[in-house]
């Protein structure tokens, strides 16, 4: 059975994987130069970018179909603000898979590509701070998770959803 709601357990998978790139794609793309590792190994790297990218999807897809249930306890300014964060996060990371898989070519331009996809791995992590920044004050600021909890109304007084 699939947790209600599935949003706040799916955003941690994007989120530690934008964590875990910079420094993965930087111990890759050195071990591959100093030919500790073929250029073929890269693909793992291109493979966990490709899981941060689809993770990153679902999370989206999954807060847009509790977005309208959150919007009765919490103002749309705040939500839009995550959403739009979230929003560059995705097309980041997505547009980090083109060098990426340009890091599987061997010789010089395979290293220009693996070095370009680790400093582009750096935005990705500060945007996925953004959005899971925002993601928290939600929660714990505006309380977003009183959309979920049983002995709160439905919707609170407009007083209430701005703090």
């Amino acid at each position: 059975m699939l947790p209600d709601p599935l949003h706040p357990a799916v955003v941690h998978f994007p989120i530690a994987l934008a964590l875990l790139m910079p420094l993965l794609a930087l111990l890759a793309a050195f071990a591959i130069q100093r030919d500790w590792l073929p250029s073929r190994g890269w693909a793992g790297i291109v493979l966990l970018q490709l899981l941060l990218v689809a993770f990153a999807v679902a999370a989206g897809n999954t807060g847009e179909d509790q977005e309208e249930r959150v919007e009765k306890v919490v103002d749309e300014h705040y939500i839009e603000h995550h959403e739009e964060a979230a929003e560059i996060f995705i097309w980041i990371a997505a547009l980090n898979l083109l060098p990426m898989g340009a890091g599987l070519m061997a010789g010089r331009n395979g290293a220009i590509a693996r070095w370009a996809s680790v400093a582009v791995a750096l935005p990705v992590l500060a945007l996925a701070g953004r959005v899971g920044h925002s993601g928290g004050e939600l929660v714990y600021v505006h309380g977003a998770a009183n959309a979920y909890v049983s002995d709160v109304p439905a919707e609170l007084p407009a007083e209430h959803r701005d703090h």
